[in-house]
C-alpha cells in the first residue's frame, strides 16, 4: 500500500527551499502550493501531494514553457493522463531520517578547513581549501519541527574524500543543538545513495514535468 504523504511536510520542505534560495515564500494553490521562482528556466512550481484533479486542470492550462509542475508520485502515475507538452524531469527522491544520521568515522583532510554562515534562517556550510576554493557545500533551514537539508554538492575535482558526508554531519550538528531530530531533503539519483548511506529512507517518489521552450 503506497504511503500517504503529509502536506504539512511537503510545505515545510517547500518553504525551507524556497529560503535557501531566497525566493517568496510557497502560497496554497487550490490543493497544492505555488513558488514565484523567477529562473530564465524556471518561472514557477506548482508542487502537489498526489495527482488530482487541480493538478490535471493546470496541466490542460499551462501553455508558457519553463513553468514546472512537481507531485509526490512517479511519473507512470499520470502519464497517460497529461498532455503531451510536458516533458518529464529525471527523477527525484524525497527523503527522511527522522532519527540522528548514522555516520562512518570520517575526517577533514588537512587541506581543507571549515566555514560556517547564516541568512535568511539558512545556515550554510562550506568546506574550502587552502586556496578559498570552494569544494563542498550545504545548507540546513529549520522550519518548526523540521530541518530541511538543501543543495548538497561537491566540485568534480573534490569527490571521493568523504566532503558531503562531513557537511551533512555539521549541519545535522546544527539541527540537533535546535533539538529537531525530523531531517528532510530531496535528492538527485546519485545523492539518494549517499543518504541512504546515513541512514535515510524513501519518503516519495518526486517527478518534475515542464514545458520546454519552443525555440
Amino acid at each position: 500500500m503506497k504511503k500517504e504523504v503529509s502536506k504539512d511536510i511537503v510545505e515545510k520542505w517547500l518553504k525551507g527551499w524556497s529560503l535557501s534560495r531566497d525566493l517568496p515564500l510557497p502560497i496554497q494553490y487550490q490543493s497544492g502550493f505555488k513558488v514565484e521562482v523567477g529562473y530564465e528556466n524556471q518561472k514557477s512550481r506548482y508542487v502537489f501531494t498526489e495527482p488530482n484533479d487541480d493538478f490535471f486542470q493546470l496541466a490542460e492550462f499551462i501553455e508558457e514553457p519553463w513553468v514546472f509542475l512537481k507531485i509526490c508520485t512517479s511519473f507512470n502515475e499520470f502519464k497517460d493522463k497529461i498532455p503531451e507538452k510536458w516533458q518529464v524531469q529525471p527523477q527525484g527522491y524525497m527523503m527522511s531520517c527522522f532519527r540522528t544520521m548514522t555516520f562512518p568515522e570520517v575526517n577533514l583532510p588537512d587541506d581543507y578547513r571549515l566555514e560556517f554562515e547564516e541568512y535568511h534562517s539558512t545556515f550554510l556550510v562550506k568546506i574550502v581549501t587552502k586556496n578559498d576554493e570552494v569544494a563542498s557545500i550545504g545548507r540546513l533551514i529549520i522550519i518548526e519541527d523540521l530541518a530541511v537539508y538543501d543543495r548538497i554538492s561537491t566540485e568534480n575535482n573534490h569527490k571521493r574524500k568523504g566532503l558531503a558526508t562531513f557537511v551533512m554531519k555539521e549541519l545535522e550538528k546544527i539541527a540537533l543543538s535546535k533539538g529537531i531530530y525530523n531531517n528532510f531533503l530531496v535528492a538527485t539519483e546519485q545523492g539518494k545513495i549517499l543518504y541512504e548511506s546515513l541512514g535515510w529512507e524513501l519518503y516519495s517518489l518526486y517527478t518534475s514535468i515542464v514545458i520546454p521552450s519552443k525555440f
